[in-house]
């Protein structure tokens, strides 16, 4: 004799029937694209929102140096192309990794954005050991931003008048001689750190809270030589209070011809780059990500900001958001082996 069906497999869906699955599987199998559908419905309104109110830029460095200097033109160009404010936030401190841990674990909604270096993405997460943050998990990269260009900057005093000169002067002066940069792991740490390695010099790396600080200690005659970006280094050259040597870039910088670089003055095939970059933390919806990119695209792009960063010996290099990830990961690669072969950690 035929039983009645229960009345709650009624409400099992056919296709669940067919498979044999019980009712709380066919639930989980629709709602899980009914939660996606409201996932990505809640993710367009936000950017239909956004912004809607004023964005955090946090620069992990003082301000007046390299990435401050570079940051600050950017947020006020974004604040006028969004219709809201983009507040720089300085948050020096561990060679930028205060600043990107904040945003690491900052609400994933766009408005807490890093103006992140080579330094928090390709370097300190090799040499600190207790690092809180991923470059890679933990950020959804918006664009590339700008390349300075590092220069190697001495004081007055020091009894160099070339790079060729200042390299043999360390050379023959082997635990003698200092050298200031924005930090450990920084650009301006491991240029110096491969000139070592290149050239067989003995230095004594002295790191600061940004490129600004150092400079300030050059200039008062308590360090001989800084490795900093251009913006931080120049105003103080043309004011004759320090004296410029070399670029670190592997060919001669377009906005700088006359530096030699320190390839070419004693150390063939030494290239240490410098740049900065645009994130979000992750699992912020893609739609804010695109509109971010696009509206930091444009502001790279127009004229206006990229004869500031001529200015100030920087070039403006917008990306995509895929582009910037694989640049991420190759710098990751390149700067490992370095800071293997030079043996460099931070705590």
């Amino acid at each position: 004799m035929d039983h009645p069906v229960p009345v709650a497999a009624n409400r099992i869906p056919a296709f669940a029937r067919a498979l044999g699955l019980p009712m709380v599987a066919a639930g989980l199998l629709l709602a899980g694209p009914l939660h996606a559908q409201s996932v990505t419905a809640r993710s367009a309104a936000m950017a239909e929102r956004y912004p809607d109110r004023p964005i955090r830029l946090l620069v992990g460095f003082a301000p007046g140096g390299g990435a401050d200097t570079a940051a600050r033109p950017v947020a006020q160009r974004l604040a006028e192309a969004m219709g809201q404010q983009v507040v720089v936030d300085n948050r020096p401190g561990s060679s930028g990794n205060v600043a990107a841990e904040i945003v690491a674990r900052a609400s994933p909604d766009g408005y807490s954005v890093l103006f992140g270096t080579i330094a928090n993405f390709a370097i300190n997460p090799m040499i600190y050991e207790r690092l809180t943050y991923d470059p890679v998990r933990d950020f959804a990269p918006v664009s590339l931003a700008a390349a300075p260009v590092n220069v190697v900057v001495v004081h007055p005093s020091v009894q160099a008048a070339t790079m060729k000169e200042l390299i043999a002067l360390i050379r023959a002066r082997p635990n003698t001689f200092n050298y200031g940069s924005s930090g450990i792991g920084g650009t301006g740490h491991l240029a110096g750190e491969l000139m070592s390695l290149m050239g067989g010099l003995v230095m004594t790396h002295v790191p600061y809270k940004g490129g600004a600080p150092a400079m300030a200690d050059l200039i008062g005659g308590n360090i001989p030589m800084v490795i900093t970006v251009v913006p931080g280094a120049m105003p103080q050259v043309r004011a004759g209070r320090a004296r410029v040597l070399a670029v670190t870039t592997g060919k001669r910088s377009t906005l700088l011809p006359d530096l030699p670089t320190i390839g070419e003055s004693g150390l063939p095939g030494f290239e240490a780059n410098n740049w900065y970059g645009i994130v979000v933390p992750a699992k912020t919806p893609q739609p804010i990500v695109g509109r971010l990119n696009a509206e930091v695209v444009k502001v790279l792009n127009s004229p206006g900001l990229r004869e500031t960063y001529a200015n100030q010996g920087t070039e403006a290099i917008p990306s995509t958001p895929a582009e910037f990830t694989a640049y991420i990961r190759s710098e990751i690669a390149k700067w490992g082996r370095i800071v293997k072969a030079a043996g460099i950690k931070a705590d």
